[in-house]
């Protein structure tokens, strides 16, 4: 059996108080976080440069394009 932490927790509360979809979607996104960090850690700033914005838009559109050309 595994002992959690309390920020674990209350993690695992959280996202059991989500509706079905919208915890599936977390997963997703918590997946898809894991494999873009690489196993680095992950810079949690609460500020975005514009650079940063920019980057995260074309990443996007990216991963978007790829995935529609997988689709078809």
């Amino acid at each position: 059996m595994i002992t959690l932490s309390a920020e674990e927790e209350r993690l695992v509360e959280t996202i059991r108080s989500l509706p079905p979809d919208s915890a599936d979607h977390l997963r997703v996104w918590i997946k898809r976080l894991g494999e873009l960090s690489e196993g680095k850690g992950v810079d949690w700033s609460d500020s975005w440069s514009e650079e940063d914005i920019e980057d995260l838009q074309a990443a996007s559109i990216k991963d978007f394009e790829a995935r529609e050309l997988e689709d078809h």
